[in-house]
């Protein structure tokens, strides 16, 4: 199970004080099939590593990297690193200006006022008007008022207002420019949120922080089109996954499911794992439960027919449980397998860090473990990978990415500092709008939209059918889009129908997992 909405948060301000972090660059390796053939240094990522909060620098260039993996090969590097002519030899550079004043090489200046085509992102402006004022911008100061929406080809999108303030860009006068976003101020006024001024696009703040499935990061999403494929056509795309299934599962529910799906054109995707564990029978009054798919011949006849019907199995997980004890519930598909979590006294679920003895080959073992139960019940092991409840350790995320017979992830992804060789103990999600080759190197499926939740669940809240169609409809702001999401079988049809018709409605077509590949 993936408890309610997973955001994309970094709880820290965006512009920061002071102090150097290691370096590291990164490359993702070749980018998705079908995306555009760019030169081989494709595209840079420049960010910030100094200050307080210089550690985020890192996780923001992870995020910006993921995006462009979408498009071309990307790399990155510490802008103080950062050495003449680099930004020409790219065919898009990225920069992030997360750290207040970060002391930006003078060469990195000279290249984005000399015309090279960069995108820039948050703060530091103001050294490049310093040094070039013929650049087309007369000041740049940050402003506390937080904006209440972004609104982007005729789009509105949130913002929530604990990322603060942005930066308040000046145009020179009779500077010839192209506003591509606006932002709606507390006071009803608006001001450019992005402008294009020669090879130089900038955007005035960091847009992956307090990242929702409605938010301006979809902006960003879509404007690597304009700077990467601006020939692109539109296309929207769906996927539905029907989720936590295992040997507990009803073979009814399953069969009804798969027989509307196949009514409606819809192919969709099978999250299974294939041990059940309910240890101090929860749900069984009070008798221990272990099930095994090899044991459940009626739910495997069932998965079979989901496939007769357009249904796509994943993997997730193997017993998408802890075998050391609750996690933090003690029952499969309600508890974390590759990470430690416990429920606080507000009745917060509170990520603890890696399970004892964590490792590649402990990851390795559990998919080892997982795929001898899929062949013992008689069905091929997936070559798709969900991790249960989207968590795992940056090893566990490598681990499975080179693990041989692996083709893809389908989730949202936890990053951590050191990706990229920096330091730190922080750590943020990420969801993407279209297929990407992430940091950890493996093609990640996309889901958009979280899932049907009918009452409070810790500290996630309730989302509804009509909750997701809004944000399926804010998401065709991203031209080429895969608009994602997933559905437990125990809810039966009370809500799917609604969500398939109204998603179809939207302009979407269902396609299949793999077709993305």
């Amino acid at each position: 199970m993936v408890i309610g909405i997973v955001l994309v948060v970094v709880a820290a301000s965006v512009l920061s004080a002071c102090k150097t972090s290691p370096i590291g660059t990164s490359g993702a390796g070749p980018s998705p099939s079908r995306s555009p053939a760019y030169p081989p240094s494709g595209v840079l990522v420049l960010y910030d590593t100094t200050g307080q909060y210089g550690s985020l620098g890192e996780l923001y260039a992870v995020q910006a990297g993921n995006l462009a993996s979408h498009f071309a090969e990307w790399q990155a590097l510490p802008v103080t690193k950062y050495t003449s002519g680099t930004a020409q030899r790219h065919v898009l550079t990225i920069y992030i200006g997360s750290t207040y004043d970060e002391p930006l090489p003078e060469a990195f200046l000279a290249d984005v006022a000399s015309g090279a085509n960069v995108l820039w992102l948050g703060g530091n402006l103001w050294q490049l008007i310093s040094k070039f004022p013929e650049i087309g911008f007369q000041a740049a100061t940050i402003d506390d008022a937080s904006p209440t929406e972004i609104r982007y080809r005729g789009v509105a999108l949130t913002r929530n207002a604990n990322a603060g303030g942005l930066v308040h860009a000046v145009l020179s006068q009779g500077v010839y420019s192209t506003s591509l976003a606006e932002a709606t101020m507390p006071d009803g006024t608006s001001r450019p949120w992005a402008v294009r001024v020669g090879g130089l696009t900038y955007v005035a703040e960091v847009p992956f922080t307090y990242v929702t499935f409605d938010d301006r990061y979809l902006a960003i999403a879509d404007m690597l089109y304009d700077l990467l494929a601006p020939k692109t056509p539109e296309r929207h795309r769906a996927l539905v996954r029907i989720e936590d299934v295992g040997p507990h599962s009803d073979p009814a529910q399953l069969r009804q499911i798969a027989d509307y799906l196949h009514s409606r054109n819809a192919p969709f995707a099978v999250a299974v794992f294939p041990v059940y564990d309910d240890a101090k029978g929860v749900y069984s009054g009070g008798v221990p439960v272990h099930r095994t798919l090899s044991q459940s011949p009626q739910v495997v006849a069932a998965l079979r027919y989901m496939v007769d019907q357009g249904g796509t199995l994943l993997m997730h997980g193997y017993t998408h449980g802890f075998a050391g004890g609750p996690n933090p519930y003690g029952v499969s598909a309600e508890d974390y397998e590759f990470y430690r979590a416990h429920v606080d006294e507000g009745g917060v679920v509170v990520l603890d860090g890696p399970v004892p003895d964590d490792s590649a080959d402990w990851a390795l073992g559990r998919l080892a473990a997982a795929r001898e139960e899929w062949t013992k019940a008689g069905l091929t092991p997936p070559d798709i990978w969900e991790f249960p409840h989207y968590t795992a350790s940056a090893v566990d995320y490598r681990a499975i990415a080179s693990a041989p017979g692996i083709k893809a992830r389908y989730e949202q992804v936890l990053y951590f500092n050191g990706i990229l060789g920096g330091a730190g103990t922080r750590s943020v999600s990420q969801y993407f709008p279209y297929l990407v080759k992430d940091a950890y190197g493996t093609p990640v499926i996309p889901e958009t939209l979280g899932n049907v939740a009918t009452q409070r669940f810790n500290q996630h809240g309730v989302r509804l059918a009509p909750d997701l169609l809004a944000s399926a409809k804010r998401q065709l702001v991203v031209r080429d889009n895969v608009a994602s999401f997933f559905y437990h079988p125990f809810l039966g049809l009370q809500y799917l129908p609604q969500l398939i018709e109204g998603i179809q409605g939207l302009g979407y077509t269902f396609v299949s997992a793999p077709s993305l590949l």
